[in-house]
């Protein structure tokens, strides 16, 4: 029979990988609840018309990125590409935004986007996110660029980069929307097809076009500091402020846009230096008309979303197994359930633990345990029942101690007894979770 293979773009996420994932996303949790935010999880699709509302339908996302396929009953749905929208129609719909003066959410998981494979990029990827909703001040965006920059420290990111720049707002973007279509109208020929056709629609979008010979073009294109309104260049100033002061690092660059049509005002992204041509890791914005749009009440937002794939590569660590604690191994079938139980006890103190079936040989059982890198075995046989007492054999001293405390002691107190013994010296007292010559004999008799 003829092998299933995965679908492309699709990965597949195994030890030792999935430990790094699961690693990183706990460090980011961790910060995120630092500065007070509650995670939600929202569902993978969606009704395609929240993205279009959002996102924009000129955008690349809607345009050609989406995965959308018709419900039974007709109702058209996407994947989700990104997060914010979702998380904001959530938060109408719960209620959220009348209860409460401000919102702090973040949310962890995958994002779909039919895009061209490559290093880092695929076409279900994960993203870690948060979003500020319900505050328009500058002391907003400039916590959640520091909350964003201490997301990448706690990834481990090297050289990351932050680059700010202000979009401008509903007063003053026309202007610049103006200047920006006549720029690309002089320039028509030398567009590609699709700006050809957003030069109409959208001409901001011009801005944000991956094809070579368009990029070449914005390159002398207008600026979009050079239309700011004096509120939204005062927003910008006193963001910029406020950061410098908190000693977080940022560059101003005038020609940084976002892909989505709903950011306003400050807008910021990161990149990492080693990742070459493609080393944006992350990045977001202000969104202050994106609630009211989705049909929720006129609140301002601001938020970003970090890919977990692009922190990874950028990071660079090997991915390392994680390796048990503890391997439990029974030497006979009778001491099965005393290794279950002893297995259960250390597991509810957190620990790692790998459980041997019964009936092998001590040597193949200790070859396996040292090849999963096994900090201690707990060896349970005849004599170990009879003196109600395990075996615990330290990995790395080759020694076996017979532990000072019963089999059905806390998993917390038989924890501490091995990290007692990984901090001593081999003595004579058995009972202290030391070495005598016999149980060191009968150690070496069994492996």
């Amino acid at each position: 029979m003829k092998t299933l293979a995965g679908v492309k773009g699709f990965h597949d996420i195994v030890a030792p990988e999935s430990e790094r994932f699961t690693a990183l996303e706990d460090r980011l949790r961790g910060v995120l609840r630092s500065y007070n935010y509650d995670e939600i999880r929202v569902p993978l699709a969606e009704r395609t018309e929240l993205f279009a509302r959002s996102l924009g339908e000129t955008t690349d996302i809607v345009e050609k990125e989406m995965y959308t396929f018709d419900d039974r009953d007709g109702t058209s749905l996407t994947l989700r590409p990104e997060g914010t929208a979702s998380v904001v129609r959530a938060a109408i719909e719960a209620g959220l935004a009348q209860r409460e003066r401000v919102t702090k959410l973040y949310y962890v998981g995958p994002m779909f986007r039919r895009e061209r494979p490559q290093k880092g990029r695929s076409r279900q990827f994960h993203q870690v996110g948060a979003e500020l909703i319900g505050r328009d001040d500058p002391l907003a965006d400039a916590e959640t660029v520091a909350l964003f920059a201490d997301c990448l420290a706690a990834a481990g990111v090297p050289d990351a980069r932050i680059v700010l720049n202000s979009l401008g707002d509903a007063v003053c973007r026309p202007a610049y929307r103006e200047a920006l279509a006549a720029y690309g109208k002089a320039h028509e020929a030398e567009l590609c097809a699709n700006c050809r056709q957003r030069l109409a629609r959208n001409p901001l979008r011009l801005l944000d076009c991956k094809e070579e010979s368009c990029r070449r073009v914005m390159v002398g294109a207008p600026r979009v500091g050079d239309h700011l309104c004096d509120a939204c260049r005062a927003h910008f100033a006193e963001v910029k402020r406020l950061l410098a002061a908190a000693g977080v690092a940022f560059t101003e660059d005038p020609r940084l846009v976002r892909g989505l049509d709903y950011y306003v005002r400050t807008a910021f992204e990161a990149t990492a230096g080693n990742l070459g041509a493609q080393n944006a890791v992350g990045g977001g914005g202000r969104y202050d008309g994106l609630v009211e749009a989705l049909g929720g009440p006129p609140l301002a937002g601001v938020g970003f979303a970090l890919g977990t794939e692009r922190l990874l590569l950028a990071a660079g660590a090997a991915a390392v197994a994680a390796r048990p604690y503890v391997c439990v191994i029974p030497l006979t079938e009778g001491a099965t359930a005393a290794a279950l139980n002893v297995a259960r006890s250390l597991r509810r103190a957190s620990a790692r633990v790998e459980l041997e079936s019964a009936g092998r040989s001590v040597k193949s059982a200790m070859r396996r345990a040292d090849k999963l890198g096994a900090r201690f075995t707990i060896l349970l046989g005849d004599d170990e029942l009879a003196a109600g007492r395990a075996t615990a054999r330290d990995m790395g001293a080759q020694r076996d101690h017979r532990l000072a405390l019963p089999l059905d002691a806390a998993g917390d107190a038989l924890l501490e007894c091995l990290r007692a013994l990984a901090a001593s010296a081999p003595k004579a007292d058995v009972e202290t979770g030391q070495v005598t010559e016999s149980t060191r004999a009968r150690g070496e008799h069994r492996g």
